[in-house]
């Protein structure tokens, strides 16, 4: 099978840091090439290399179709010769209907100048006919779900008769269902002769639907091989260098008799139907525990925490230590020794233009201010202290957060909360986005502070991260706790199909 893009000895160095080393790889129409390696590797340099985002350093050469293209401008310009990338943050315009989506900078026009928007939907109509997709073209974009955005954005790369698809951590917020139809989608990509480059820190998906894995390690490569040519235990060694069995250690558990937390009749105080959480839930978490909540997206996990937290108006009653508490705000929350470190770490976890010293602060100002002064130095001591235990990359505690990658910014979030010291601590989705060494460092992290006597409600979509960190796991469907399993009798199936059911 012919190659449709290559790169030969492709190096990028940012300020003295050098993100790629001589890397090469290709991919043909009609494969689908997986990119596997931790975050810092090197995988998205490499994607912007290839759609013209950055220019390679001397020496690294780019090939399109048989010919070596000299420069790419930009993405456009890669767009023009048939690459085209989908973001994990997608580029859709949710004000606009799906035909215009597609067809955005190279509308249909009539004669006269005017939109033809009759020819752009039964144009977009066919396009998703083509993929399968049964939407109505003349739907505004926001009114659709991730997954169905994401359906637009291959759609609009179709329009544009791209041979290669870049698709980076397309199933990051996707629900089970939706990532099953992603998966269908690029099969029909790959059968009608388009080449996918998939980025995933989800192994089985690449076992699932790849071709090929390249794996990145350091900004460099370590191999491009056949996924029939390799198992779970050999990738992961090549993408960290270490044993799978190393990654996650011995499973112990700390849960002692005393209840750390004890929620009763959970329930909104006035209806809000968007989060689809109905009363009457109840729960409860030891110290040393660490209580796993499960449900498919949609099912109501955070919005459940959140009420704990005090971020949403609830009826029923939480008790912290077997005294009931009032929680009427993240402050009251606070205050009576919970922490949350939150879904979306970007949005609500961190303020990315602050260092990473700010963010790690925080929650615990107060303990290095004196006299409405805050003391600077023993602020950066006690975020040196975390940033050495939680083993966080960061040139120093200046650095700015955003220029951290995504497990990095995760740490921070968690060290931020860790310092205060909480009774309980709620962590939602801890390991989304981030590669597979960082998510053992976190499961680690977290299997520490349970030693330690903290109560730990672990809130996730990923059925494999609960199985393998929970003492017990609690299932959430529509809303509703519908079923609670202890780690003996939890496994991947009984819990989906008490989730699914």
């Amino acid at each position: 099978m012919a190659s449709f893009l290559q790169v030969k000895n492709i190096s990028k160095t940012f300020t003295g840091v050098k993100a790629l080393s001589q890397v090469s790889l290709d991919v043909a129409c009609g494969e689908v090439l997986a990119i596997a390696g931790e975050n810092g590797a090197g995988k998205s340099t490499l994607m912007k290399i290839m759609t013209g985002v950055y220019q390679p350093d001397e020496g690294g050469e780019i090939w399109i179709d048989g010919k070596r293209v000299p420069q790419l401008t930009g993405t456009a310009h890669a767009r023009d010769l048939g690459v085209c990338i989908i973001y994990q943050e997608l580029s859709v315009v949710d004000n606009l209907t799906i035909a215009e989506n597609i067809f955005l900078s190279k509308e249909i026009t009539n004669r006269l100048g005017f939109l033809d928007r009759r020819s752009m939907n039964a144009a977009a109509r066919g396009l998703l006919d083509t993929l399968g997709i049964t939407l109505d073209p003349t739907t505004r974009v926001g009114r659709l779900s991730v997954g169905q955005k994401q359906m637009v954005e291959i759609a609009k790369a179709i329009s544009n008769r791209s041979k290669i698809v870049i698709m980076d951590e397309p199933t990051a917020s996707l629900s089970h269902h939706e990532a099953m139809a992603l998966k269908a989608t690029i099969r029909k990509l790959k059968a009608d002769g388009i080449g996918v480059i998939y980025i995933t820190h989800r192994l089985e998906e690449i076992f699932d639907i790849a071709d090929r894995v390249a794996v990145l390690r350091d900004g460099q490569s370590v191999g491009t091989l056949a996924v029939g040519d390799i198992d779970r235990t050999r990738l992961v060694r090549m993408m960290v260098d270490r044993e799978h069995s190393d990654l996650y250690g011995e499973y112990e558990c700390h849960a002692t008799r005393t209840v750390a937390l004890e929620v009763k009749g959970l329930d909104l105080n006035h209806r809000l139907t968007q989060s689809g959480v109905a009363g009457g839930n109840s729960f409860r978490v030891h110290e040393g525990e660490i209580l796993g909540f499960f449900g498919l997206i949609g099912a109501g996990r955070t919005e459940m925490m959140e009420m704990v937290f005090g971020l949403r108006p609830h009826r029923g009653s939480v008790a912290i230590g077997g005294q009931v508490v009032a929680i009427r705000s993240p402050r009251d929350a606070i205050d009576n020794g919970i922490g949350f470190v939150t879904e979306d770490r970007k949005k609500d976890g961190l303020v990315l233009g602050m260092t990473v010293r700010e963010n790690f602060s925080l929650t615990h100002l107060e303990s290095y201010t004196k006299l409405s002064f805050i003391d600077r130095l023993a602020e950066a001591l006690g975020c040196q202290t975390f940033v050495r235990r939680l083993g966080i990359k960061t040139p120093t505690v200046e650095q700015r957060s955003d220029k951290l990658s995504g497990g990095n910014q995760q740490k921070i979030v968690i060290a931020k909360w860790v310092a205060r010291s909480p009774k309980v601590l709620i962590v939602d989705e801890p390991t989304r986005g981030i590669d597979i060494a960082a998510k053992a460092d976190v499961h680690k992290l977290l299997q520490e502070l349970a030693s330690r006597g903290m109560a730990i409600i672990v809130v996730s979509s990923d059925l494999p991260e609960v199985l393998a960190i929970s003492d017990r796991v609690t299932v959430v469907r529509e809303g509703r706790i519908v079923a609670e399993l202890s780690r003996a009798n939890a496994s991947q199936t009984s819990v989906m199909e008490a989730a699914a059911a």
